[in-house]
């Protein structure tokens, strides 16, 4: 069975929008083979804030 293990790269925290899920989806299609996934979540408290996180995946046996 293999795991994946994702290791967070950076994060940067920035104002909501309908297109951030969009880009998101697109980053994660056209990166995939460079071992990178994008993560999208709200911010913590903060109205209107959502936090994109870049992470690196490595796949464990």
């Amino acid at each position: 069975m293999m795991d994946t293990h994702l290791q967070i790269i950076a994060t940067q925290e920035c104002t909501a929008t309908e297109d951030l899920y969009l880009l998101v989806d697109f980053l994660n299609r056209n990166l995939r083979d460079k071992d990178v996934v994008f993560g999208l979540s709200k911010a913590g408290a903060a109205e209107g804030k959502m936090t994109v996180t870049l992470y690196r995946s490595s796949s464990v046996l």
